[in-house]
């Protein structure tokens, strides 16, 4: 049962800075910066929502298929997905352009500065729904805003059901623009921030979406998440963990979650919960793509958090 993912894949440089940037900037003289900072430590990830949440979805040996567009340093990604067994027959190269890529800078007191260049990203609209074949599901997560767009209306246009996950990308689209994805879209999945920005903008509240949807899924940080379903909200809890590292990439964790309970017939609770349960994974490694569980240690834990087994 394919799921297509329509999104980014990007690459991921994250730096660490000793010091703390407010000593080197002058606050009377910030018309003016030229700094540089020293940065001893760097890893370079793999990232971008599409290739995150396939690559949790394939932990749980689901079947992802990644609609996405990529540059000419797309290689050793491409290679990746190779060797995990997730399919590139929908990723498309631009030789033009280099792949999307996040330049994360980090002090000391964890303050961030960041550099966001998308690349084949924006050229995500050469892509076509129609070309992926027979899926079960979709989702339309943060990508060049042209091709969002276009692969809601196409998957609408193909009887494909399809959860809208704007994240990042929200604040591209104007009300009307939102609203024609919540009127396409079969399931919206924001978090608390992007649902109080969705309902700005659109003018809804979060009742009125979940009616014209047929789940809306908030999820709220340590707080867990609400599902909005047939007039309910169901409450799904956090799953605890020893030790938090790294939040980067547990939306997209979570996300994966949702697309294997519907994939394969979940209620909603037991979805929420799995869901829940990606996104803990997720948090305690560095990264969106370097914990590396088997099937089978995912429903241990899953057993271990619930008492039973999905």
């Amino acid at each position: 049962m394919t799921s297509l993912i329509c999104g980014s894949l990007a690459y991921d440089s994250i730096m660490l800075f000793q010091g703390r940037f407010s000593d080197a900037l002058l606050a009377d003289q910030l018309h003016k910066i030229n700094v540089s900072f020293l940065v001893p430590e760097m890893r370079r990830d793999f990232g971008g929502c599409a290739g995150n949440i396939a690559y949790n979805l394939r932990l749980l040996e689901g079947d992802p298929l990644i609609m996405a567009t990529v540059g000419q340093d797309a290689q050793p990604y491409l290679d990746r997905l190779d060797a995990l067994g997730i399919s590139r027959r929908c990723v498309r190269g631009i030789d033009a352009a280099f792949t999307a890529q996040a330049f994360i800078t980090t002090d000391a007191g964890g303050n961030q500065i960041t550099a966001f260049h998308p690349g084949a990203m924006s050229f995500s609209h050469v892509n076509k729904v129609a070309s992926a074949g027979a899926v079960k599901n979709a989702i339309i997560a943060p990508d060049g805003r042209d091709g969002m767009l276009q692969h809601a209306e196409e998957c609408a246009s193909l009887g494909i059901p399809f959860i809208f996950d704007p994240g990042q990308g929200l604040p591209m689209f104007n009300g009307a623009e939102l609203e024609r994805f919540i009127e396409l879209a079969t399931w919206v999945a924001v978090n608390d921030y992007e649902a109080e920005l969705l309902m700005e903008r659109t003018g809804l509240t979060l009742e009125q979406i979940a009616q014209r949807t047929t789940a809306l899924i908030v999820t709220l940080g340590e707080q867990g998440a609400h599902i909005h379903t047939g007039g309910e909200r169901i409450e799904i809890p956090c799953v605890q963990v020893d030790k938090p590292v790294d939040p980067t990439g547990c939306g997209d964790a979570f996300r994966a979650g949702l697309l294997y309970g519907l994939s394969n017939g979940m209620d909603w609770l037991t979805t929420g919960r799995l869901a829940s349960l990606m996104g803990a994974i997720k948090i305690s490694h560095q990264g969106g793509q370097n914990h590396s569980l088997t099937r089978a240690d995912i429903e241990e834990r899953f057993h271990a958090a619930f008492g039973y087994r999905f």
